[in-house]
């Protein structure tokens, strides 16, 4: 995003200036006219995904989604200037589109060509010096290889006697740096120019702090196993969860302001969305009823905010006795859809009534998905925290569903409970905003997500 901001902050005046040259001062759009299209295109460049991981892995992935989101953005700044009521002259805002499309295409272009050769760079890479060589330390540098958002790390892992040996997988199939156990833990960082150091033992008891603390004084972060991944890979670790850390870490704060942000967002965005989609969400229903004679709208009990029970209205995308032997989870390629189902599952249109519930305060238009009770009290028994997640309303779209692909299973609804954790613990409305400018992603490539 550096590269793409430094960029465009170079060529769009260039470019800008280029194609106003003609028009007369006093008729040439104003400074927000100027700044709202990189703004806009930067945005889109977010929303489709091209600052994840696998986008910054893949040239080819992101320069395929790289026109789609300059055109976007650039059509959507064009269209605010036009239809808002402006203080300043909005004259040349057509010459200003024509010039953002190939100028940001440009930058962008450029910036990604130059990213790639850098991004294995030493001055790139982040060191890390991880306090453990065993299992814990395997499985932090493994999310950390497959999951984080930086792309290259130079690991040393330092073994702990009360750990054993360390695990052979770190050095063979990680390619970390394994040294051997040490009671200077400052000589070390300084040895590997550590920029951070994570405690990540598999056994704490007995651990002596005070080569720690003499690292943390002099000025390196220390940070804790499930405080650090959380951080890196944006949601909780499940398998190594434990409850003091909830306990005690930051976060799961909800003030009265951001509530009150909370639902003029989901009341701004639910309109805003049902008036542009409404001709879709109609056409969708009549095809429904067309194609069995059934009713378009599905209404299914879900859990929502403090276990309480409400229903949801979806376009019907089954047969109309596909429950006729009770709940039954979803699966792909479940026979019970039908095959006009099958495309407004794929592209999200089944769930635009959700809207309505939106509206009405049954849901939040960001939050974790609602499940159904019966589905909620099983997976309640099973999963840790389950019932956690339902200390905020329930979402038309969620953290868990910008980040994982569709599934109904038990290890789906684990992983998916790792990101809702995230969510709820760190959640804001800035993040809501980003939540839903990522969900644009997931309707375009929705088979983008990877497990």
């Amino acid at each position: 995003m550096t590269l793409d901001i430094l960029l465009a902050a170079l060529a769009w005046p260039a470019a800008a200036g280029l194609v106003l040259r003609d028009v007369p001062a006093g008729l040439r759009p104003g400074f927000f006219a100027f700044v709202l299209f990189p703004i806009a295109c930067i945005l889109l460049l977010e929303a489709c995904g091209l600052y994840r991981r696998e986008a910054l892995l893949d040239l080819r992935r992101a320069v395929e989604r790289l026109p789609f989101a300059v055109a976007a953005g650039s059509l959507l700044a064009a269209m605010a200037l036009l239809a808002l009521p402006l203080p300043f002259p909005s004259q040349g805002v057509e010459l200003l589109f024509a010039a953002a499309v190939p100028c940001f295409m440009l930058t962008g272009i450029l910036a990604r060509c130059l990213f790639y050769p850098l991004r294995d760079r030493r001055g790139l890479r982040r060191r890390l010096l991880i306090i453990g060589a065993g299992g814990r330390a395997h499985d932090l540098v493994l999310l950390l290889r497959r999951e984080a958002g930086t792309l290259a790390y130079n690991i040393t892992a330092v073994e702990v006697p009360s750990d054993g040996p360390a695990d052979p997988r770190l050095a063979a199939g990680l390619g970390c740096r394994v040294v051997p156990p040490t009671e200077n833990y400052l000589h070390l960082a300084q040895a590997v120019a550590a920029d951070e150091i994570v405690f990540a033992p598999d056994e704490r008891r007995g651990f002596g702090m005070a080569s720690l603390i003499a690292c943390r004084t002099y000025g390196y972060p220390v940070r804790d196993y499930l405080g650090f991944l959380e951080r890196e890979i944006r949601r909780v670790d499940i398998k190594r969860l434990e409850l003091g850390w909830i306990v005690f870490s930051e976060g799961f704060t909800r003030g009265k302001l951001d509530q009150v942000l909370k639902r003029g967002l989901d009341i701004g965005a639910s309109v805003i969305l049902l008036v542009l989609s409404a001709p879709i969400l109609l056409a969708a229903a009549l095809v429904v009823v067309w194609q069995d004679g059934g009713p378009a709208i599905y209404r299914q009990h879900r859990v929502t905010k403090h276990n309480q029970v409400f229903l949801m209205l979806k376009l019907r995308t089954m047969r109309q006795d596909a429950e006729s032997a009770g709940a039954v989870w979803a699966s792909d390629g479940d026979p019970r859809v039908t095959r006009f189902g099958r495309f407004l599952r794929r592209s999200r249109i089944d769930e635009l009534p959700q809207l309505f519930n939106v509206l009405k305060g049954d849901m939040s238009f960001v939050g974790p998905r609602p499940e159904r009770p019966e589905f909620v009290a099983e997976l309640a028994k099973t999963l840790p925290l389950y019932n956690e997640r339902h200390v905020m309303q329930a979402g038309l779209t969620g953290w868990a569903q910008v980040n994982y692909p569709y599934g109904a299973s038990l290890n789906d609804s684990r992983s998916k409970l790792s990101y809702d954790l995230y969510y709820v613990k760190n959640h804001s409305v800035l993040f809501d905003v980003l939540i839903i400018l990522r969900t644009l992603r997931v309707v375009l490539w929705p088979g983008n997500l990877v497990r």
